[in-house]
Protein backbone atom coordinates (compact mmCIF):
# COMPACT_ATOMS: atom_id res chain seq x y z
CA UNK A 1 0.00 0.00 0.00
CA UNK A 2 1.52 3.41 -1.06
CA UNK A 3 1.88 6.14 1.20
CA UNK A 4 0.13 9.18 0.90
CA UNK A 5 3.82 10.50 -0.45
CA UNK A 6 4.22 7.85 -2.82
CA UNK A 7 0.50 8.70 -4.63
CA UNK A 8 0.94 12.12 -4.91
CA UNK A 9 4.44 10.96 -7.20
CA UNK A 10 2.83 8.48 -8.64
CA UNK A 11 -0.08 11.02 -9.68
CA UNK A 12 2.38 12.92 -10.71
CA UNK A 13 4.13 11.04 -12.78
CA UNK A 14 0.79 9.80 -14.71
CA UNK A 15 -0.08 13.37 -14.58
CA UNK A 16 2.91 14.39 -16.66
CA UNK A 17 2.52 11.41 -19.00
CA UNK A 18 -1.01 12.01 -19.61
CA UNK A 19 -0.18 16.22 -20.15
CA UNK A 20 3.21 14.59 -22.77
CA UNK A 21 0.30 12.73 -24.47
CA UNK A 22 -2.05 15.28 -25.06
CA UNK A 23 0.00 17.66 -26.29
CA UNK A 24 1.64 14.92 -28.38
CA UNK A 25 -1.80 14.39 -29.34
CA UNK A 26 -3.15 17.82 -30.19
CA UNK A 27 0.36 18.43 -32.26
CA UNK A 28 0.01 15.22 -34.16
CA UNK A 29 -3.70 16.40 -35.04
CA UNK A 30 -2.25 19.96 -36.23
CA UNK A 31 0.53 18.63 -38.23
CA UNK A 32 -2.05 16.12 -39.39
CA UNK A 33 -4.64 18.91 -40.30
CA UNK A 34 -1.62 21.34 -41.74
CA UNK A 35 -0.73 18.58 -43.78
CA UNK A 36 -4.28 17.77 -44.90
CA UNK A 37 -4.69 21.06 -45.54
CA UNK A 38 -1.24 21.77 -47.01
CA UNK A 39 -2.09 18.87 -49.66
CA UNK A 40 -6.00 20.69 -49.86
CA UNK A 41 -3.92 24.09 -51.29
CA UNK A 42 -1.47 22.30 -53.40
CA UNK A 43 -4.46 20.17 -55.31
CA UNK A 44 -6.00 23.68 -54.83
CA UNK A 45 -2.99 25.54 -56.77
CA UNK A 46 -2.38 22.68 -59.02
CA UNK A 47 -6.22 22.99 -60.52
CA UNK A 48 -5.64 26.34 -60.60
CA UNK A 49 -2.69 26.13 -62.78
CA UNK A 50 -4.26 23.66 -64.85
CA UNK A 51 -7.10 25.56 -65.77
CA UNK A 52 -5.32 28.31 -66.47
CA UNK A 53 -3.19 26.70 -68.75
CA UNK A 54 -6.31 24.88 -70.11
CA UNK A 55 -7.33 28.73 -70.61
CA UNK A 56 -4.41 29.84 -72.58
CA UNK A 57 -4.48 27.00 -74.59
CA UNK A 58 -8.33 27.55 -75.56
CA UNK A 59 -7.30 31.50 -76.12
CA UNK A 60 -4.09 30.30 -78.65
CA UNK A 61 -6.56 28.31 -80.05
CA UNK A 62 -9.36 30.86 -80.89
CA UNK A 63 -6.43 33.02 -81.70
CA UNK A 64 -5.17 30.78 -83.98
CA UNK A 65 -8.76 30.14 -85.76
CA UNK A 66 -9.64 33.97 -85.99
CA UNK A 67 -6.30 34.38 -87.81
CA UNK A 68 -6.86 31.42 -90.09
CA UNK A 69 -10.88 33.01 -90.39
CA UNK A 70 -8.77 36.53 -91.00
CA UNK A 71 -6.48 35.12 -93.18
CA UNK A 72 -8.76 32.83 -95.62
CA UNK A 73 -11.09 36.22 -95.95
CA UNK A 74 -7.98 38.03 -97.17
CA UNK A 75 -7.41 35.07 -99.75
CA UNK A 76 -10.78 35.37 -100.35
CA UNK A 77 -11.48 39.05 -101.16
CA UNK A 78 -10.24 40.75 -104.55
CA UNK A 79 -9.18 44.11 -104.68
CA UNK A 80 -9.46 46.55 -107.29
CA UNK A 81 -8.24 49.98 -107.77
CA UNK A 82 -10.55 52.15 -109.63
CA UNK A 83 -9.27 55.72 -111.34
CA UNK A 84 -11.78 57.72 -112.61
CA UNK A 85 -11.67 61.41 -112.69
CA UNK A 86 -11.83 64.48 -110.59
CA UNK A 87 -13.68 64.33 -107.14
CA UNK A 88 -16.47 66.81 -108.48
CA UNK A 89 -17.36 65.16 -111.31
CA UNK A 90 -20.06 63.07 -112.32
CA UNK A 91 -17.68 60.54 -113.59
CA UNK A 92 -16.07 60.21 -110.10
CA UNK A 93 -19.72 59.86 -108.63
CA UNK A 94 -20.24 57.04 -110.90
CA UNK A 95 -17.10 55.17 -109.77
CA UNK A 96 -18.61 55.67 -106.13
CA UNK A 97 -21.67 54.16 -107.37
CA UNK A 98 -20.47 51.21 -109.19
CA UNK A 99 -17.91 50.48 -105.82
CA UNK A 100 -20.53 49.94 -103.52
CA UNK A 101 -22.50 48.19 -106.52
CA UNK A 102 -19.57 45.63 -106.90
CA UNK A 103 -19.36 45.21 -102.95
CA UNK A 104 -22.75 44.65 -102.69
CA UNK A 105 -23.61 42.41 -105.66
CA UNK A 106 -20.26 40.01 -104.77
CA UNK A 107 -20.86 39.66 -101.33
CA UNK A 108 -17.98 41.62 -100.38
CA UNK A 109 -15.75 39.71 -102.29
CA UNK A 110 -15.13 42.27 -104.98
CA UNK A 111 -13.80 45.42 -103.21
CA UNK A 112 -12.87 48.48 -105.55
CA UNK A 113 -10.94 51.64 -104.28
CA UNK A 114 -12.13 54.82 -106.46
CA UNK A 115 -8.94 57.15 -106.95
CA UNK A 116 -9.29 60.55 -108.05
CA UNK A 117 -7.52 61.72 -111.34
CA UNK A 118 -6.70 64.16 -113.39
CA UNK A 119 -8.54 62.87 -116.19
CA UNK A 120 -8.54 60.38 -119.14
CA UNK A 121 -4.65 60.97 -120.51
CA UNK A 122 -3.20 59.98 -116.64
CA UNK A 123 -5.62 57.15 -116.18
CA UNK A 124 -4.34 55.90 -119.63
CA UNK A 125 -0.77 56.61 -118.84
CA UNK A 126 -0.80 54.57 -115.29
CA UNK A 127 -1.33 51.62 -116.88
CA UNK A 128 1.85 51.42 -117.61
CA UNK A 129 2.85 50.52 -114.74
CA UNK A 130 0.16 49.96 -112.44
CA UNK A 131 0.32 46.03 -111.20
CA UNK A 132 -2.40 43.93 -110.26
CA UNK A 133 -6.11 44.84 -110.61
CA UNK A 134 -6.05 48.20 -112.10
CA UNK A 135 -9.12 50.03 -113.88
CA UNK A 136 -9.78 53.27 -115.28
CA UNK A 137 -11.90 54.98 -116.96
CA UNK A 138 -10.78 56.62 -120.46
CA UNK A 139 -12.52 56.94 -124.39
CA UNK A 140 -11.24 53.81 -126.50
CA UNK A 141 -9.72 56.64 -129.18
CA UNK A 142 -7.31 57.85 -126.40
CA UNK A 143 -6.30 54.09 -125.40
CA UNK A 144 -5.56 53.17 -129.62
CA UNK A 145 -3.79 56.44 -129.44
CA UNK A 146 -1.22 55.33 -126.60
CA UNK A 147 -1.20 51.69 -128.39
CA UNK A 148 -0.04 53.72 -131.60
CA UNK A 149 2.44 55.76 -129.30
CA UNK A 150 0.74 58.78 -131.18
CA UNK A 151 -0.42 62.11 -129.47
CA UNK A 152 -0.42 62.25 -125.74
CA UNK A 153 2.12 59.03 -125.90
CA UNK A 154 4.25 59.85 -128.38
CA UNK A 155 6.96 59.15 -126.50
CA UNK A 156 6.14 56.73 -124.84
CA UNK A 157 6.60 52.87 -125.52
CA UNK A 158 3.81 51.49 -127.12
CA UNK A 159 4.38 47.74 -125.81
CA UNK A 160 3.95 49.34 -122.55
CA UNK A 161 -0.06 49.48 -123.69
CA UNK A 162 -0.31 46.58 -125.34
CA UNK A 163 -2.23 44.65 -123.02
CA UNK A 164 -4.85 47.22 -121.59
CA UNK A 165 -8.53 45.71 -122.45
CA UNK A 166 -11.96 46.35 -122.11
CA UNK A 167 -14.17 45.47 -119.69
CA UNK A 168 -17.77 47.53 -120.06
CA UNK A 169 -19.25 50.74 -121.62
CA UNK A 170 -19.90 53.16 -118.94
CA UNK A 171 -22.26 56.34 -119.39
CA UNK A 172 -20.83 58.58 -122.28
CA UNK A 173 -20.06 62.25 -122.71
CA UNK A 174 -23.16 63.15 -124.40
CA UNK A 175 -22.84 66.85 -126.13
CA UNK A 176 -26.08 69.09 -125.87
CA UNK A 177 -26.61 72.28 -127.30
CA UNK A 178 -29.05 74.24 -124.91
CA UNK A 179 -31.18 77.18 -126.27
CA UNK A 180 -33.46 79.31 -124.67
CA UNK A 181 -37.04 78.21 -126.57
CA UNK A 182 -38.29 81.94 -127.06
CA UNK A 183 -34.51 82.72 -128.77
CA UNK A 184 -36.32 81.30 -131.73
CA UNK A 185 -33.36 78.48 -131.95
CA UNK A 186 -34.57 75.00 -133.59
CA UNK A 187 -31.27 74.08 -135.44
CA UNK A 188 -27.52 74.95 -135.43
CA UNK A 189 -27.65 77.57 -138.59
CA UNK A 190 -30.18 79.54 -136.31
CA UNK A 191 -26.99 79.60 -133.50
CA UNK A 192 -25.94 82.70 -135.95
CA UNK A 193 -25.53 85.93 -134.24
CA UNK A 194 -26.77 84.26 -131.01
CA UNK A 195 -24.34 84.61 -127.75
CA UNK A 196 -23.51 81.12 -126.35
CA UNK A 197 -21.42 79.90 -123.64
CA UNK A 198 -19.04 76.96 -124.31
CA UNK A 199 -17.00 77.14 -120.96
CA UNK A 200 -13.43 76.70 -120.65
CA UNK A 201 -10.58 74.09 -120.27
CA UNK A 202 -13.30 71.03 -120.82
CA UNK A 203 -14.19 68.53 -123.38
CA UNK A 204 -17.30 69.84 -123.78
CA UNK A 205 -15.47 73.37 -124.73
CA UNK A 206 -13.42 71.98 -127.14
CA UNK A 207 -15.77 69.69 -128.68
CA UNK A 208 -18.54 72.32 -128.94
CA UNK A 209 -16.03 74.93 -130.47
CA UNK A 210 -15.08 71.88 -133.17
CA UNK A 211 -18.77 71.53 -134.09
CA UNK A 212 -19.52 75.26 -134.54
CA UNK A 213 -16.76 75.17 -136.59
CA UNK A 214 -17.81 72.11 -138.75
CA UNK A 215 -20.72 73.41 -139.17
CA UNK A 216 -20.11 76.93 -140.19
CA UNK A 217 -20.60 78.81 -137.58
CA UNK A 218 -16.75 80.21 -136.71
CA UNK A 219 -17.31 83.71 -136.66
CA UNK A 220 -21.05 84.10 -136.87
CA UNK A 221 -21.60 82.78 -132.80
CA UNK A 222 -21.12 85.53 -130.11
CA UNK A 223 -18.83 83.49 -127.46
CA UNK A 224 -19.72 84.38 -123.65
CA UNK A 225 -16.25 84.56 -121.68
CA UNK A 226 -17.33 82.53 -118.43
CA UNK A 227 -17.52 79.68 -117.01
CA UNK A 228 -19.52 76.76 -117.45
CA UNK A 229 -20.66 76.54 -113.76
CA UNK A 230 -22.41 80.00 -114.80
CA UNK A 231 -24.42 79.02 -117.60
CA UNK A 232 -27.82 78.12 -115.69
CA UNK A 233 -28.12 81.23 -114.05
CA UNK A 234 -26.55 83.19 -117.01
CA UNK A 235 -29.64 81.74 -119.37
CA UNK A 236 -32.18 81.87 -116.80
CA UNK A 237 -31.53 85.48 -116.51
CA UNK A 238 -31.39 86.22 -120.39
CA UNK A 239 -27.31 87.27 -120.68
CA UNK A 240 -27.12 84.54 -122.87
CA UNK A 241 -29.04 82.41 -125.79
CA UNK A 242 -27.35 79.40 -124.66
CA UNK A 243 -24.55 77.04 -124.10
CA UNK A 244 -22.96 74.11 -124.67
CA UNK A 245 -21.78 71.00 -122.12
CA UNK A 246 -20.98 67.46 -122.76
CA UNK A 247 -21.78 64.64 -119.77
CA UNK A 248 -23.59 61.73 -119.30
CA UNK A 249 -27.30 61.93 -119.72
CA UNK A 250 -29.75 63.21 -118.05
CA UNK A 251 -27.36 65.99 -117.89
CA UNK A 252 -27.34 67.97 -114.31
CA UNK A 253 -27.25 71.09 -115.38
CA UNK A 254 -29.56 70.58 -118.79
CA UNK A 255 -32.20 69.63 -115.95
CA UNK A 256 -31.91 72.70 -113.69
CA UNK A 257 -31.70 74.84 -116.63
CA UNK A 258 -34.97 73.17 -118.01
CA UNK A 259 -36.91 73.40 -114.49
CA UNK A 260 -36.95 76.49 -114.61
CA UNK A 261 -36.76 77.93 -118.29
CA UNK A 262 -38.65 76.71 -121.51
CA UNK A 263 -35.55 75.54 -123.25
CA UNK A 264 -34.83 73.47 -126.74
CA UNK A 265 -31.79 70.89 -126.98
CA UNK A 266 -31.01 70.91 -130.51
CA UNK A 267 -30.58 67.27 -132.48
CA UNK A 268 -27.49 66.72 -135.05
CA UNK A 269 -28.89 65.47 -138.76
CA UNK A 270 -27.17 62.28 -139.81
CA UNK A 271 -24.52 64.57 -142.02
CA UNK A 272 -23.58 66.47 -138.90
CA UNK A 273 -23.25 63.20 -136.90
CA UNK A 274 -20.87 61.84 -139.51
CA UNK A 275 -18.85 64.63 -139.72
CA UNK A 276 -18.15 64.87 -135.65
CA UNK A 277 -16.71 61.63 -136.40
CA UNK A 278 -18.17 60.78 -132.70
CA UNK A 279 -20.66 58.15 -131.69
CA UNK A 280 -24.28 58.58 -132.42
CA UNK A 281 -26.83 58.81 -129.31
CA UNK A 282 -30.24 59.33 -128.92
CA UNK A 283 -31.82 60.71 -125.78
CA UNK A 284 -35.61 59.84 -125.36
CA UNK A 285 -38.41 62.23 -125.12
CA UNK A 286 -39.03 62.94 -121.81
CA UNK A 287 -35.65 62.82 -120.55
CA UNK A 288 -36.02 66.85 -119.90
CA UNK A 289 -38.73 68.78 -119.05
CA UNK A 290 -40.39 70.12 -121.97
CA UNK A 291 -38.60 67.69 -124.29
CA UNK A 292 -41.38 65.79 -126.43
CA UNK A 293 -39.03 64.41 -128.88
CA UNK A 294 -35.84 62.12 -129.08
CA UNK A 295 -32.65 64.20 -129.13
CA UNK A 296 -29.76 63.02 -131.83
CA UNK A 297 -26.76 63.71 -130.45
CA UNK A 298 -23.14 63.52 -130.27
CA UNK A 299 -21.36 61.41 -128.11
CA UNK A 300 -17.95 60.44 -127.12
CA UNK A 301 -17.46 56.23 -125.29
CA UNK A 302 -16.45 55.62 -122.43
CA UNK A 303 -14.96 52.68 -121.17
CA UNK A 304 -13.73 50.76 -117.95
CA UNK A 305 -10.47 49.23 -118.70
CA UNK A 306 -8.33 46.88 -117.46
CA UNK A 307 -5.01 45.44 -118.49
CA UNK A 308 -4.03 41.67 -118.73
CA UNK A 309 -2.34 41.62 -115.62
CA UNK A 310 -6.24 40.90 -114.28
CA UNK A 311 -6.69 37.52 -113.91
CA UNK A 312 -9.72 36.01 -116.31
CA UNK A 313 -12.40 35.20 -113.01
CA UNK A 314 -11.79 38.31 -112.06
CA UNK A 315 -12.72 40.04 -115.07
CA UNK A 316 -15.62 37.94 -115.67
CA UNK A 317 -16.98 38.28 -112.11
CA UNK A 318 -17.10 42.64 -112.51
CA UNK A 319 -18.50 42.55 -115.97
CA UNK A 320 -21.36 40.40 -114.81
CA UNK A 321 -21.83 42.43 -111.53
CA UNK A 322 -21.92 45.49 -113.61
CA UNK A 323 -24.50 44.28 -116.21
CA UNK A 324 -26.85 42.51 -112.93
CA UNK A 325 -26.35 45.84 -110.95
CA UNK A 326 -26.92 48.37 -113.58
CA UNK A 327 -30.52 48.61 -113.02
CA UNK A 328 -30.56 49.13 -109.48
CA UNK A 329 -28.08 51.76 -109.74
CA UNK A 330 -30.19 53.63 -112.52
CA UNK A 331 -32.73 53.51 -109.87
CA UNK A 332 -31.14 56.12 -107.99
CA UNK A 333 -29.02 57.72 -110.67
CA UNK A 334 -30.69 57.55 -114.22
CA UNK A 335 -27.26 58.43 -116.19
CA UNK A 336 -26.80 54.31 -115.54
CA UNK A 337 -30.01 53.73 -117.78
CA UNK A 338 -28.33 55.01 -121.02
CA UNK A 339 -25.82 52.08 -121.07
CA UNK A 340 -27.08 49.60 -123.43
CA UNK A 341 -25.14 46.53 -124.79
CA UNK A 342 -25.43 47.92 -128.11
CA UNK A 343 -22.49 49.95 -126.82
CA UNK A 344 -20.25 47.42 -127.26
CA UNK A 345 -19.86 47.83 -130.70
CA UNK A 346 -18.22 51.42 -129.91
CA UNK A 347 -15.68 50.07 -128.26
CA UNK A 348 -12.38 50.25 -130.02
CA UNK A 349 -9.27 47.86 -129.57
CA UNK A 350 -9.39 44.06 -127.82
CA UNK A 351 -11.88 43.20 -124.60
CA UNK A 352 -10.87 41.24 -121.58
CA UNK A 353 -11.34 37.45 -122.20
CA UNK A 354 -13.11 37.31 -118.63
CA UNK A 355 -15.01 39.82 -119.77
CA UNK A 356 -15.62 38.04 -123.40
CA UNK A 357 -16.99 34.85 -121.32
CA UNK A 358 -19.96 36.39 -120.06
CA UNK A 359 -21.02 38.57 -122.83
CA UNK A 360 -20.70 35.28 -124.71
CA UNK A 361 -22.74 33.69 -121.95
CA UNK A 362 -25.44 36.79 -122.31
CA UNK A 363 -25.61 36.80 -125.84
CA UNK A 364 -24.50 40.87 -126.34
CA UNK A 365 -23.56 41.17 -129.70
CA UNK A 366 -19.26 40.69 -130.14
CA UNK A 367 -17.06 41.54 -133.02
CA UNK A 368 -14.42 39.20 -134.40
CA UNK A 369 -11.92 42.22 -133.94
CA UNK A 370 -12.73 42.56 -130.17
CA UNK A 371 -11.65 39.53 -129.66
Amino acid sequence: MLSMTGKLVLFAKTARKQGWFLRVFATSETVRTEVRQSNADRRITIQGEETLKIKRTLGAIAAGVMALSMATAAQAETRVTLKSAKAASSYYQMAAQFAEAMKAGTNGDVIVTVEESQGSVQNVMEAMVRPGNYVFTSPPGLVGLAQAAKGPFKDRPAEKFAGVRALFPIPSLTMHFVMRADSGVNDFAGMEGKTILLGKGSFGASEGEKYLNLFGLEGKVNLADAELSNAVAALKNGQIDGFVTAGSWPAPNVIEAAAGTDVTVLSLSEDQLAQTKRDKTVIPAGTYNGQDKDITTASLTVVAFTTTQMDDDTAYQMTKTFWEQKAKMGESSSWWNGVAPEMLANISGKIHAGALRYYAEAGFPIRDDQR
